[in-house]
């Protein structure tokens, strides 16, 4: 599939997209645009931004066509071997996972606009953008020639974002076999020194941690607004992040540390440790799953303690991410009636909003207080010569290298290999029911010296407890000692 982006009147927000599909050999062409992207697990209805929409043969000259589902166009080929769709999309959204364009800046999701068929989903994809000589291009795929990139196949194509503009900003450092590349939009003056630093650090530690990297180059991709913002989006060798407002100093700072960790685990854990339901990725409908909480909660729970291990953050700053996501479950959603399974499924319901009152839990902050309580569990068991790095690091070599799926009896079956014992009550009360997570997570803290305070008026505390025995299993833990 060939993609040509234009958008001749940039402050209309309007994309022109041409995708030509070469060598059709059917009477019939389904044209289809994604109704979702990875890393949002919601029907997002992409083709709602689409105004104007044709099918032409190479000539130019219109071919039938009818549309046959919300986002599904059938196309009469007839004898031609070339099929030509031009439409427009309207990219006027400037948030982690959406498309924009500007008179200086272009923003461009693949997901949101590219659209395919399903017999050229495993094609190599060409994207050529029309855009101003000057513009630098930061993207994680291929450049094979100015202005255009090249795609494996439509997979890696809509999991590929790219910012252009003339005022990019960027930063590259290695580790190991991977060169990382830090972009940087937006009116900001990078403090590049500290970036660096920091960044190769907590990069460093994961990639210790896991034993290798998935790409042999991987991007950050930061926009920073003069608006409050905070939204990051994983992909395969990338993440998109926006941010703001951008004169807010440190505190900006610490949430681009805190995503980028984030989202750099995910290029293990979500993008090739995958669950076995997204599959390969079915962009028509809901691919429901049961295990968000460990893409999601596991990787909440490492963003910030890798910031720690490395040496990025020190005690105090990790603790206080800790207490902010105890309260944010612990305040919000103590009493929620769903299980993380359940509210990992019903993320294609309305995991993203706030929803009637205590009926779901956050795969992000209760998932990452599970994935704490399992990590100190095990830990306590081998005196750290294991630990939930152990989990982790079975499922990149069993399912993520030979990128083949797991299931939650998968994902039961390695915890319990690496613990060396069934935990029935950890799967019941933690994972499977809504009971509440505040004894475990206390039994658990109390060996590394920390305790969580429930006060009289709802809110809770981190504690920090003095038995000398416990500070240096906290140390050990904090460490990564195993």
């Amino acid at each position: 599939m060939y993609y040509l982006l234009s958008s001749p009147s940039p402050e209309s927000r309007f994309i022109e997209i041409e995708c030509t599909f070469l060598q059709v050999e059917t009477e019939y062409l389904e044209i289809q645009l994604p109704a979702w992207r990875p890393g949002r697990y919601e029907l997002q209805h992409f083709a709602k931004n689409i105004q104007r929409f044709g099918v032409f043969n190479k000539n130019g000259e219109p071919l039938i066509y009818r549309k046959i589902t919300k986002d599904r166009w059938r196309v009469e080929t007839g004898a031609e071997t070339e099929v030509v769709v031009r439409y427009n999309y309207y990219a006027n959204v400037q948030n982690a996972g959406s498309s924009y364009v500007n008179n200086d800046f272009w923003y461009v999701n693949p997901v949101n606009l590219c659209v395919y068929a399903d017999a050229f989903l495993n094609e190599p994809c060409t994207l050529q953008l029309a855009i101003p000589d000057t513009y630098q291009i930061a993207c994680g795929l291929q450049q094979i020639a100015p202005k255009t990139l090249l795609a494996k196949d439509y997979y890696e194509l809509v999991d590929s974002p790219l910012m252009a503009s003339e005022t990019l900003q960027h930063r590259t450092y290695q580790v190991q076999d991977t060169t990382f590349y830090v972009w940087m939009q937006g009116n900001i003056k990078p403090n590049w020194e500290q970036i660096v630093a920091d960044f190769q650090k907590f990069s460093t530690a994961q990639i210790a941690a896991m034993g290798s990297f998935p790409e042999p180059e991987y991007h950050f991709l930061n926009l920073i607004l003069p608006t409050p913002y905070y939204h990051g989006v994983e992909h395969r060798h990338s993440t998109m992040v926006v941010l703001g407002p951008d004169d807010e100093g440190d505190g900006l700072y610490l949430d681009l540390l805190g995503v980028s960790s984030h989202e750099l685990f995910h290029a293990w854990n979500i993008i090739r440790i995958r669950p076995k339901e997204l599959l390969p990725y079915d962009f028509t409908k809901e691919n429901y799953f049961t295990t968000c909480f460990v893409a999601e909660g596991v990787t909440t729970y490492y963003g910030d303690l890798f910031l720690r291990r490395s040496g990025v953050f020190n005690d105090e700053g990790y603790y206080r991410e800790l207490q902010t996501y105890m309260k944010r479950h612990f305040e919000n959603s103590r009493h929620a009636q769903q299980s993380l399974v359940e509210s990992s499924w019903d993320l294609w319901l309305d995991g993203y909003e706030k929803g009637i009152p205590q009926r779901k839990v956050s795969v992000y902050h209760k998932g990452a207080l599970a994935a704490l309580i399992l990590d100190l569990t095990i830990r306590k068991i081998h005196g750290h010569k294991r630990s939930l790095d152990d989990v982790m690091y079975s499922l990149w070599q069993r399912f993520g290298i030979p990128f083949v799926g797991y299931t939650m009896e998968d994902y039961q079956a390695v915890v319990e290999e690496i613990a060396g014992e069934a935990l029935p009550w950890y799967w019941n009360d933690c994972i499977l029911s809504n009971l509440p997570l505040e004894n475990h997570l206390n039994d658990a803290l109390a060996w590394v010296g920390l305790h969580m305070v429930s006060l009289g008026d709802g809110t809770v505390q981190l504690q920090e407890l003095e038995s000398e025995p416990a500070v240096l299993e906290r140390k050990k833990w904090l460490n990564g000692n195993i």
